[in-house]
């Protein structure tokens, strides 16, 4: 099969990147002349179509794959471990093409090699590198297999390079941001309409000074988003003549029922691109969206009042309807009181890292590690997951809820419960008392979940399981003329003369 047939047919947003940034050399790596290179297409990259196969002193196939021709999109710092096992580093790339994209990881030696030659926005070819299965918990790129270097690696500049695209986006419309789950990344593209100045602080879990700022953008759904910068990213960030800013892998953040977009280290923001989304985002502004009000996903809805919108519902009448059986989480909001919260299990150590929450490993020795950062800290940060009982007038369910609706539920931080846990029992479990019978305003989120699932077992176990999105304290009045509407859509009775 002739190797472009390889190529997947799936449509990919990208951009020819402007003569200016055109290759030169490249430090450090000799150029080689591109009609002596055979590239494969980055989607084709497997193990199963090496041009080399290593038989290590292990007993361990190595998988050297064929020569590709990449632009790097994304070059991380470097980040260092230390455990029992030895000291060690690494660094990793986005690499793109005309097919695709794909993660690839230098370690140890292998960064003293490459990190200081290897540049962002610039082609090189790479070959004899290792593939291996991705994994997930470490990359957001759309590819089934990832490539480390090795010793035999090989990087050499590409003189032509008008035939790799830049970034690769996958955007969707700002409207549609609060539909995907917090803590899911999404690619968006807007005008940067405002601009926050920078803020610095001072971390609660690390007391290690950040600066952050917030710019507002908008697209031609007439919505606009929050998104967060942070570090150098925010302090250079210019925003002369409103520029289009697209965003790859950016992060959806929710607080007090506002939704916000933040860039993490995985993330990739291009100002003015050019690519056909952002010439006609910005025609659109210049003509017609600059003076046209919009929606602010990122407005917090208020911590006195109902704020919730969407379908108003009891326990059975969830159960009745059968919500979250699609293919999609169902949303439903309802006023219901704790009965119960388990004190088990209510806690876990995390990654102090900010943009973190992964579980960390007590190694023994003051230490602790994070696999997925893939480096040791001397400190961690306490992390809430509660299962609890929540009842109303019909039915009860059990939900779970994290870290700032478990604290607003509490009424205390996770620190607090984490120490307590182990200093001073009585108020442990006085934390857990305290918040039985305590109603509140809920936005919970309902899926269906299949358990104990195996190939032989033709009965798979279906289970609801809820999980609270949103708290709110209950406003009295608010509440009221919430219910005062439901009834009036029920009757044709005006009730509001009565009131």
């Amino acid at each position: 099969m002739p190797q472009q047939q390889l190529v997947s047919n799936k449509v990919m947003y990208g951009a020819k990147v402007p003569s200016k940034t055109s290759n030169g050399p490249s430090k450090g790596l000799p150029p080689t002349p591109d009609n002596d290179m055979k590239c494969q297409p980055i989607s084709a990259v497997c193990p199963y179509n090496s041009a080399l196969y290593k038989f290590t002193i292990h007993g361990i196939f190595e998988f050297d794959s064929g020569r590709i021709k990449a632009r790097v999109t994304l070059k991380t710092p470097i980040k260092t471990w230390s455990n029992a096992r030895g000291e060690g580093k690494l660094f990793s790339l986005n690499l793109v093409d005309e097919s695709g994209e794909i993660r690839a990881t230098a370690f140890n030696e292998s960064v003293d090699k490459f990190y200081e030659s290897l540049e962002m926005n610039k082609v090189y070819y790479f070959s004899n590198y290792s593939v291996k299965p991705a994994n997930k918990n470490f990359s957001n790129v759309n590819h089934d297999y990832e490539i480390t270097f090795n010793s035999s690696t090989q990087v050499s500049p590409c003189l032509n390079d008008s035939d790799v695209p830049t970034t690769q986006f996958n955007f969707i419309p700002i409207n549609k941001i609060a539909e995907n789950d917090p803590t899911s990344y999404v690619d968006v593209i807007g005008v940067c309409k405002n601009v926050g100045d920078v803020v610095t602080f001072t971390a609660r879990t690390t007391n290690k000074e950040l600066k952050k700022r917030d710019i507002t953008l908008v697209d031609q759904s007439n919505t606009s988003v929050s998104l967060t910068l942070w570090g150098s990213q925010a302090e250079e960030f210019d925003d002369t003549n409103q520029p289009v800013i697209a965003v790859k892998a950016g992060r959806i953040n929710e607080f007090g029922g506002g939704r916000s977009v933040s860039m993490t280290q995985a993330s990739i923001m291009l100002v003015n691109p050019d690519i056909p989304e952002a010439h006609k985002l910005k025609g659109w502004f210049d003509n017609h969206g600059v003076t046209q009000e919009t929606v602010n996903i990122s407005a917090r809805t208020g911590t006195g009042g109902v704020g919730f919108d969407g379908n108003w519902m009891s326990f059975k009448e969830v159960h009745d309807a059968q919500l979250g059986g699609g293919d999609k989480p169902d949303y439903f909001n309802c006023k219901a009181t704790v009965l119960l919260v388990r004190s088990e299990n209510a806690t876990y150590r995390a990654c102090p890292q900010v943009d973190c929450n992964k579980k960390v490993v007590d190694m023994g020795n003051d230490m602790y590690r994070c696999e997925k950062c893939q480096a040791e800290y001397p400190n961690f940060k306490y992390r809430l997951l509660l299962s609890m009982c929540l009842g109303d007038w019909t039915s009860n369910q059990w939900v779970t809820c994290f870290q700032e609706v478990a604290e607003e539920i509490l009424g205390v931080t996770a620190q607090e419960v984490g120490t307590a846990e182990n200093t001073d029992q009585n108020m442990y479990n006085s934390f857990f008392k305290n918040a039985t019978f305590k109603s509140f305003i809920f936005k919970l989120r309902a899926k269906m979940e299949f358990y104990n699932v195996s190939s032989w077992c033709v009965c798979d176990e279906r289970r609801l399981k809820v999980t609270i999105a949103q708290v709110k304290p209950i406003n009295f009045k608010e509440y009221n003329n919430t219910l005062m509407d439901n009834i009036k859509k029920l009757s044709d009775i005006d009730f509001t003369k009565e009131v």
